[in-house]
Order: structure tokens, then C-alpha cells, then sequence
């Protein structure tokens, strides 16, 4: 009997294959060598023939060196954080490009000398919010809140309304975050009222700042009150506090679909000190915290030692400056969607994979803004309904289509798909309808019915 082992091609002879070549400078020789491996063990177990080993290799080296995969959101939920929050602009996209070579980050061209780090994207920032006196960036809004604290209050009181307390997700607590700081958080008011001479009560010479957070995830109704920025910072000017304003959102400028979302300008014409905020939300740009505000104090946060560990990244600059600086990003371009439009293309789209015998219809639905933002406005959209087990095929399939199920059908909200994504969505369902069986529901399994949802935020 000849010994299976003999069979085997050898690690170097299947490397050097000329098939191999452009898999190995794509995605690097350690992948590709994983994978003959692999090959080879199946070989062994007489699962794959010696002369298919390197088409088995082939088949199963993925697509690109990253794990991770492009998504169609089809979810209806504009900033979608288990999808990676703000899709970037093909600006933003190009900006990356550039910026992933050697770039002048940090170095003027012309004297040969060091230059102020991302002053493109700073000069983009102060041109977006011109009622700031001064701008900074760091990796994310989160740490933006803690560098304040740090420069501001470390060993000293944060008054803060208990009404403001508040939990962002996957069990985060802003409270644990500015304790983290070394900073004693100084409660006032109760959970649902504050007032003005609570915050007074609680200011002394031991108090850093006054802080207020947009509870941007939850909304309290009923009997409630709290202080809006100008009056405290009216308080916080009389009896020289610093007043930080966390809007979280992303928000530059008012939006007329979003009349309760703090802006930055808005919350600086109010006087408020600092103002920070997140830029892969509704900005719609990379994951970075943004700090707006008093020019000292924004050179105060800047210099704390603390500032170095939260730098961003060149790629990170790159899109930001791009994204302000360029064409209306993604993000906005979903919120302004206009509902007549969106049911042209459903109304396109539906009639067309009908029109191929496929189960489709237009259906009217309800969108959201998503990312902890606008928690109470929904956006009236429409999208394509599909049988409602298509659900799993479609987010499994290449490219993955994100939808969710809403009384017995599958929707595929259009306000965050993009026009030119219409007909891989198509495809997609084709695809997923040509695999099915009369009278059965493809890719339905234990744990997915028709009233569950795939569209967290």
C-alpha cells in the first residue's frame, strides 16, 4: 500500500506554483502558506487529490488580507455602530489612499522643517465651526471628555446633573470615565428635574467644571426641567467655572430634521467653554473625538501629557479633512433623503424583481438616525419587502445585504442604501430567490422568526 504521506506535494513545490504568485503579494506568504497546509492535511485524509491541492488552496485564501467584509445597509438605520458607525465619502476613501504612503503629516515641504501635525484637518475644522476659537482632535469623543477632565479637574469637582448620568453602550458609563480621571463627580438636581440653583449650591472653589451631557440614547418625558447652556454658562461666567458641553453626536449646525440635537455652534453662541463630539456620527467622517472652544483652553487640553496617548493617526486626519472639506458625505446625504425619491426606487426595484417572478413589493417603512443620536425621530423611507426567512441568506451572502424583519417581511430600507447600490441589491435577492424552494423559507433556522430584528444602532 503506498503510504498516503507520499502523496503530498511539498510545501516549497506548491508555494512556487505560478498560480500562487499573485495570491502571495496580495495577501502575504504566511496566509498562502496557512492555507497549503491545510490543503495538505486534506490531501493526507483523501478528502482533496494531490493534483487539486492548489485549487483547494485557492478556494479557500480569502479575498483580502482583512477578516473584515463590506456591508450593504439596507437597515434603515443611518449611523449603525455594529456596522461600523458613518460609511466614508469616496473622498474620504481617496484621502486614505494618499495618506497610507508618506505624506507631510507633520513637515512643511518648503523650509524642510517640522510643521503643526494635521494642520489641514485642523484649519478644516475651525472653517466648519468658525465660532470656535480654537479646535483639537483625538481618537474618540470618550477620550476628548477624559482629557478635559484630566486638564481641568483631576483632583477637583465635575458638576454634573444626576439626570445626565449616562450609559452609551455595551454596559460604558460616562460617570466610570471621568472618575477614571481622578476627578470627584459632584451630583445635583434628581433624575429628572434640575435646576439652575442646584448647580449654583454645588460650585465652589474645589470645582473643575460644569458639565453637561446630551442624554443622546434615551429621552426623559413628563415632569421634568433642566438648565440649557446659555444659562449656565451665564452661572459659569459670573463665578468664573468652565462650562464643557458634550453633544456627542457629531452635529456642527443645526438640522431642521433634528431640532432637539445639541450642534457645537450652536452650543458655543451659548457660551459654553468647550464643547466636544464624535466625528463618525452624524458629521458622517472617521472615528475621532472633536474639542471646540476658548482658544487657551483648547491649548490647555492639547499640551496635557495625557493628549499623546489619544493622538489620531494620519489616515484619521486624511478623512476627517476630506470629509469636511469635500463633497456631503453619506451620512448627510441619507438624513436629507427625500421620501418621494426613495419610493421611485422601491417602486423601480420591486417592479423588476417582480417582473423576474421573484416575491418583491415597495413597502413604505420608517428609518432612524441611529449611533445613540435622535433617539425619538423616525424618518418616514420605503424599501423592498422580501419573504421574511431571506433575512440570513442575504446578511451571509457575497456581498452581505444587512436588512430587517418588520411584520412578516424582510425590509430592505433604501434611506441607507445609495443609489448606485440598487442594483447589487437586486442581484443579491436574485440570488437568494433562485436558491429557495417553493413553501419553504431559505436560510430559516432555530432562533430567527418573522417578528425578530436585525437593525441595532
Amino acid at each position: 500500500m503506498t503510504d498516503a504521506r507520499r502523496r503530498v506535494p511539498r510545501t516549497d513545490a506548491v508555494l512556487a506554483d505560478p498560480r500562487l504568485a499573485e495570491p502571495t503579494q496580495r495577501l502575504g506568504r504566511t496566509a498562502v502558506k496557512a492555507a497549503v497546509v491545510a490543503a495538505q492535511e486534506r490531501v493526507r485524509a483523501g478528502r482533496v487529490e494531490p493534483e487539486a491541492l492548489v485549487d483547494a488552496v485557492l478556494a479557500d485564501l480569502p479575498a483580502s488580507a482583512t477578516s473584515l467584509r463590506r456591508v450593504v445597509n439596507a437597515t434603515g438605520v443611518i449611523v449603525h455602530t455594529n456596522l461600523g458607525r458613518a460609511p466614508l465619502s469616496a473622498a474620504a476613501r481617496e484621502a486614505l489612499d494618499v495618506a497610507a504612503g508618506a505624506t507631510d503629516v507633520e513637515y512643511d515641504l518648503t523650509s524642510g522643517a517640522r510643521a503643526r501635525r494635521g494642520r489641514g484637518a485642523l484649519d478644516a475644522l475651525a472653517q466648519a465651526v468658525p465660532d470656535a476659537d480654537g479646535v483639537h482632535v483625538v481618537n474618540n469623543n470618550a477620550a476628548a471628555l477624559l482629557l478635559v477632565a484630566l486638564t481641568l479637574a483631576q483632583d477637583k469637582e465635575i458638576v454634573l446633573s444626576r439626570g445626565e448620568f449616562v450609559e452609551i453602550g455595551d454596559g460604558f458609563r460616562i460617570p466610570d470615565l471621568l472618575a477614571a480621571s481622578g476627578a470627584r463627580l459632584r451630583e445635583v438636581g434628581t433624575t429628572n428635574r434640575t435646576t439652575r440653583a442646584d448647580y449654583e449650591a454645588a460650585i465652589g472653589p474645589r470645582t473643575g467644571f460644569v458639565l453637561k451631557i446630551h442624554p443622546s440614547n434615551f429621552v426623559v418625558s413628563g415632569f421634568t426641567g433642566s438648565v440649557d447652556v446659555a444659562d449656565l454658562a451665564g452661572l459659569g461666567a459670573r463665578l468664573e467655572v468652565p462650562v464643557v458641553v458634550d453633544i456627542g453626536s457629531g452635529l456642527l449646525a443645526p438640522h431642521p430634521l433634528l431640532p432637539d440635537e445639541p450642534d457645537a455652534a450652536s452650543a458655543l453662541r451659548a457660551g459654553a467653554t468647550l464643547v466636544t463630539a464624535s466625528g463618525d456620527k452624524l458629521l458622517g467622517g472617521p472615528q475621532a473625538g472633536l474639542l471646540f472652544g476658548v482658544r487657551e483652553m483648547v491649548e490647555r487640553v492639547r499640551r496635557h501629557p495625557a493628549a499623546r496617548a489619544m493622538r489620531v493617526d494620519k489616515l484619521t486626519l486624511a478623512a476627517l479633512e476630506a470629509t469636511l472639506r469635500g463633497p456631503v458625505a453619506p451620512v448627510r446625504a441619507a438624513l436629507d433623503a427625500e421620501p418621494g425619491e426613495l419610493r421611485v426606487r422601491a417602486d423601480k426595484l420591486a417592479a423588476a424583481l417582480a417582473g423576474a417572478g421573484i416575491d418583491a413589493t415597495a413597502v413604505a417603512c420608517r428609518s432612524a438616525v441611529g449611533g445613540g443620536g435622535a433617539p425619538e425621530v423616525e424618518l418616514a423611507s420605503w424599501g423592498v419587502g422580501v419573504p421574511a426567512g431571506w433575512a440570513v441568506p442575504l446578511r451571509t451572502g457575497d456581498p452581505p445585504v444587512v436588512g430587517r424583519v418588520h411584520e412578516g417581511r424582510c425590509v430592505l430600507d433604501l434611506r441607507t442604501v445609495p443609489p448606485e447600490v440598487d442594483t447589487l441589491v437586486a442581484d443579491a435577492v436574485a440570488r437568494v430567490a433562485a436558491r429557495s424552494v417553493p413553501g419553504s423559507s431559505p436560510g430559516s433556522s432555530p432562533g430567527s422568526s418573522p417578528g425578530s430584528s436585525s437593525s441595532g444602532t
